[in-house]
C-alpha cells in the first residue's frame, strides 16, 4: 500500500511540475504574441504615414518645384528648344523620293 502512495506522490509531483511549466510556457508565449501585436500595429502605423508621405511628395506640383530649384531645370518653350537634323536623314528622305508631302 504504501508502494502505491509512494508512486501516486511521485506522479502528482510529476504532474504538478509538468502544469507549472506549461503555465508559464504559456504565459511567456502571450506575452510574446501580445508584444508582436503591438509591434504589428506601429509598423502599420508607420507604413500608413509613409505612404501618405510618398503621396504628398509625388505631387506633379512638388516634383516640378524641385526640378526647378535643386535642379535647376526650366520648362521648355520653342524659345528654348533646338532641332537637331540627323546628318544622313535629309540626303536619305531626297534620294528615296520622300520629300515630306502627303500624295
Amino acid at each position: 500500500m504504501t508502494r502505491l502512495n509512494v508512486l501516486l506522490l511521485i506522479a502528482l509531483l510529476a504532474s504538478s511540475l509538468y502544469l507549472v511549466r506549461v503555465s508559464y510556457e504559456s504565459r511567456r508565449l502571450f506575452a510574446a504574441l501580445d508584444k508582436a501585436q503591438s509591434e504589428e500595429r506601429a509598423l502599420d502605423h508607420d507604413s500608413e504615414r509613409l505612404k501618405t508621405e510618398l503621396r504628398s511628395q509625388a505631387t506633379p506640383l512638388r516634383v516640378e518645384r524641385t526640378a526647378r530649384e535643386r535642379l535647376a531645370m526650366r520648362a521648355a518653350t520653342p524659345a528654348v528648344t533646338q532641332y537637331v537634323e540627323l546628318p544622313g536623314a535629309a540626303g536619305a528622305a531626297a534620294s528615296t523620293g520622300m520629300t515630306g508631302t502627303t500624295r
